[in-house]
């Protein structure tokens, strides 16, 4: 076997930079495939060196309703090998796919509600922080009967609505679930999520199991998943280790959190948090999936 070229530093540097550019090229298409409505047979007919090296089966998965089994079932049709790249696409595969991807009629303005529950200390908002970054997702705000604390804005923190507001609301129907806690009311509204999913965004719901309960049977097309713990002495770990709060407290969290936990299995999915950039990860490929 012969052995691969030595390299200057300089060429070495030149080849880093030009690896780094390619894939930065691949994740701007994937990503304008997803978010800005443009077609894939652009990308197969106007594609760069870099993306040409790219694998079918990586761009197909990031066209909007597809996702990776439908693109797998999509690809066995049209007669693609699994490990095809752009370059190596024949004019009848590219026929065949078009006519697959027709036939599936895939919806790219319809995204995927996903409603995130579990015990708390799990991890839930970390989750949420790091799925607000990312362009495919939209966090949904809940509304309040509380008054705004300080530093909190209305339309991005919650919608803060006086109690007659909320009766309306509740009356309209306009809630896909709502509940009182210390003694104001929470809800959350149906009219963003539904602007959100129908411009093709996934849109993430973090409430508490009740309120899963509630969208379930409001939205049986809701994709439920818990967050559990690695194990329950981690999170018992977790949940007294919160200094502010009183043993009593402590108590009732821990209390809580076995309810909470019995209820994993009313879920879709259940995902353990070991660590949060591979569970973010799962989410991503689960909403994808879920439109199949």
């Amino acid at each position: 076997m012969p052995l691969p070229p030595k390299l200057t530093p300089q060429e070495r540097e030149a080849a880093l930079l030009a690896a780094t550019a390619a894939r930065r090229e691949r994740s701007e298409v994937k990503s304008a495939l997803k978010n800005s409505g443009i077609s894939i047979f652009d990308v197969i007919n106007s594609a760069s060196a870099a993306i040409q090296k790219m694998r079918v089966r990586e761009l197909l998965e990031s066209v909007p309703g597809v996702g990776k089994l439908r693109a797998e079932a999509i690809m066995e049709r049209a007669k693609i090998s699994p490990t095809r790249r752009i370059a190596g696409l024949g004019r009848n595969q590219i026929m065949a796919l078009k006519g697959e991807l027709a036939m599936s009629k895939v919806d790219p303005q319809r995204g995927t509600l996903i409603v995130m529950s579990g015990p708390g200390g799990v991890g839930k908002s970390t989750i949420t922080r790091e799925l607000k970054n990312d362009p495919r997702f939209w966090i949904s705000i809940s509304a309040t009967t509380r008054d705004p604390r300080e530093g909190e804005r209305e339309g991005v923190d919650y919608f803060f609505y006086t109690d007659s507001k909320f009766d309306q609301l509740i009356a309209e129907s306009a809630f896909l679930e709502w509940a009182e806690f210390a003694g104001a009311r929470y809800g959350t509204p149906r009219e963003p999520i539904e602007h959100w999913l129908a411009l093709g965004k996934n849109v993430l719901l973090e409430i508490e199991i009740e309120g899963a309960r509630q969208v379930r049977s409001a939205d049986p097309a809701a994709m439920l998943i818990f967050i559990a713990p690695p194990s329950w002495e981690e999170l018992k770990a977790r949940l007294e280790g919160r200094g502010t709060d009183t043993p009593e407290r402590q108590a009732a969290r821990l209390a809580l959190a076995e309810v909470e936990m019995a209820a994993a299995g009313e879920f879709d999915h259940i995902l353990v948090n070991h660590q949060v950039g591979e569970l973010v990860e799962e989410m991503v490929s689960l909403a994808t999936s879920h439109q199949v």
